[in-house]
């Protein structure tokens, strides 16, 4: 039996395989692609909602060649998109920033708004109090001499708004013309010469007329207003270095890494998976990396300021130290009164014996200044207990609360803004989230905080080389603030002058001079003010030398340039004494510049 002959099959079967395969794969391609278009209406819905222009939106994918930043391949997103998310994307970043720090910023302007207000008028309370009770017990005795009380006060609001005042200088002068004043009326029967009067003022150390009263007020009247100033002044920093450091403007680098992190998905069609918590702390730790310079210094200035409020919640007690100082002045007066011979036959024997008035002019200046001790006892309830509204015990207490909140705020900065559902996944969700490329989990690294960590970032190149000068600034001003509580803490009121005057400006063959005028140089023997070099401008200050002389500031520089600072104090003056350059513009007058130089010079911090 023959074999049957085995068919082959049509040549067309051979060939219509791969045919079908193409076919297949095409429609398989077609099938996938569809849901990308349609993710394109999302991703065009939402543009237009920010208010951008529909045209500028495909429909569905194209080429997208045409990006620089995001992802490139087919995608829904135009060239004038990816432009347009790119300012969206700093805008948004830089809302998040002021959003976060403008509470903070409010906080500490509030806290200062309310200290502020609360100091003043407590000062206002202290005076008005004083002079209801010396206007009742020494009735026109003391209104005929009310203006050395009213020039205290003065003094004491002068110093508390940043005037330059010698707290101990000042109440030094006020006991001695209290005395002074003091020593004729209870010497109604001697003629005082302005001599005698600065004879008898020298003895107030040695006699003790106003028995210990001045040397315990002195010595609270100092600490609680050192404390009370440099606290006010130290939220009022706070609150000015908020405003300037949360200014924000991202470099090219970092507007990059913000477009590919908040608007790239975008044009992946991916609208609703947001950034892996760890990449957008990545790319916020990037951007806000001068931002994180300033927390260590931020976090000293903040313990500075809680140790200054302990202080004010106990020794350091404006509030305590000025409620009674109206019954302190009069327990003086009284002390001195009850004292007024002993006192007065020990500043004959230094003094000399002064010159009796004529007998009718005796009477008449007797009677004229009857001091009757019609002094009545205190009565807490005669003056309030509070000024606006408050005590100190309750601002201080709200403070420090709100200090202990505001600490390692720039280094959490990243952290708090990507803990915000609209800028990132939660940290939980690994998997689910963008990581920069597409939809799966982020495996870098967090880097560390500050400037020179940011060089292993691996989503923002940053300049760890050039820092922000403006944060450099505040830094600056943080530590100086710093160190001004720290002695406000130990009582010591170190305050720096702060050059900021008119300098007259003249040239001669030899030399160039510049005077700078009423610059203070007077200083407590035990205090020490700092010397700092400055910043200067080669071609027209190349060496500068600083020394005392009749109060005033003398600079000299010469042709070379070499830089060199120093300062001599001049024999008059006792104690160590320096001074602090902070930042001042010298105005020159034109004719007294050399040609080449411009008219204004200026010496910058």
């Amino acid at each position: 039996m023959l074999a049957r002959p085995r068919l082959r099959p049509p040549a067309t079967a051979a060939w219509g395989r791969p045919l079908l395969w193409l076919l297949l794969a095409a429609a398989a391609a077609s099938s996938s692609a569809e849901p990308r278009s349609r993710s394109c209406s999302e991703v065009k819905k939402l543009y237009v909602a920010k208010g951008f222009s529909q045209s500028e939106a495909p429909s569905h994918e194209i080429n997208g060649d045409h990006l620089k930043v995001c992802p490139q391949g087919y995608t829904c997103c135009s060239q004038e998109m990816e432009e347009k998310y790119s300012q969206q994307s700093k805008q948004d970043f830089q809302n998040a920033v002021v959003e976060l720090s403008n509470n903070l910023q409010a906080t500490f302007s509030s806290r200062y708004k309310k200290f502020d207000e609360f100091f003043r008028e407590l000062l206002e309370n202290a005076e008005k109090s004083l002079n209801d009770m010396f206007v009742r017990t020494y009735g026109l005795l003391y209104m005929q001499n009310s203006e050395m009380f009213k020039d205290l006060f003065v003094e004491l609001k002068r110093y508390y708004t940043g005037g330059s005042v010698n707290l101990e200088e000042m109440l030094n002068d006020f006991w001695a013309r209290l005395l002074e004043r003091m020593f004729r009326l209870v010497n109604p029967q001697y003629h005082f010469s302005d001599e005698y009067l600065e004879c008898v003022s020298k003895y107030t150390e040695q006699l003790k007329p106003f028995g210990d009263v001045p040397r315990k007020l002195k010595l609270q009247v100092t600490r609680a207003f050192v404390a009370a100033r440099t606290f006010a002044q130290g939220l009022a920093v706070a609150r000015d270095v908020v405003g300037k450091v949360s200014v924000v403007n991202p470099t090219p680098q970092g507007a990059q890494a913000l477009l590919k992190m908040m608007y790239c998905p975008y044009c992946q069609g991916l609208v609703a998976v947001k950034p892996c918590y760890n990449y957008c702390f990545n790319v916020m730790r990037g951007c806000l990396a001068n931002q994180g310079e300033l927390d260590t210094e931020w976090n000293n200035f903040i313990d500075s300021m809680l140790m200054v409020a302990e202080r004010l919640e106990g020794p350091f007690n404006i509030e305590s130290v000025m409620d009674p100082i109206d019954v302190k002045i009069s327990d003086a007066i009284m002390n001195m009164q009850e004292n007024s011979m002993q006192v007065s036959q020990k500043v004959f024997q230094g003094c000399g014996q002064p010159k009796t008035l004529a007998q009718s002019r005796t009477s008449r200046s007797i009677s004229e200044s009857s001091f009757s001790a019609r002094f009545r006892p205190y009565n807490p309830e005669e003056r309030p207990t509070t000024a606006a509204g408050t005590s100190l015990d309750r601002l201080v207490t709200d403070v420090k609360e709100r200090l202990k909140q505001a600490k390692k705020f720039w280094s959490s900065l990243p952290s708090n803004i990507c803990s915000n559902e609209k800028m990132a996944a939660d940290s939980i969700n690994e998997e689910e989230c963008w990581n920069g490329s597409d939809k799966s989990r982020y495996v870098y690294a967090v880097t560390a905080n500050g400037l020179a960590n940011q060089a292993t970032n691996p989503e923002v190149q940053v300049d760890t080389l050039k820092p922000d000068m403006v944060i450099r600034r505040q830094i600056m001003a943080l530590r100086v603030m710093t160190n001004k509580m720290k002695n406000a803490y130990n009582g010591n009121d170190v305050d720096f002058i702060d050059i900021t005057r008119q300098a007259l400006l003249s040239s001669t063959a030899s030399r160039s001079l510049v005077k700078l005028m009423f610059v203070a140089l007077r200083t407590p023997s035990n205090h020490l003010v700092l010397c700092r070099p400055l910043l200067l401008v080669p071609s027209i200050f190349p060496n500068i030398r600083v020394f005392s002389r009749a109060s005033s500031l003398l600079m000299r520089w010469p042709k070379s340039w070499s830089l060199s600072f120093t300062f001599c104090p001049s024999s008059e003056h006792s104690g160590l004494i320096s001074l602090r350059m902070d930042t001042f513009d010298l105005l020159a007058v034109h004719e007294s510049l050399p040609q080449h130089h411009n008219s204004k010079a200026s010496i910058f911090q």
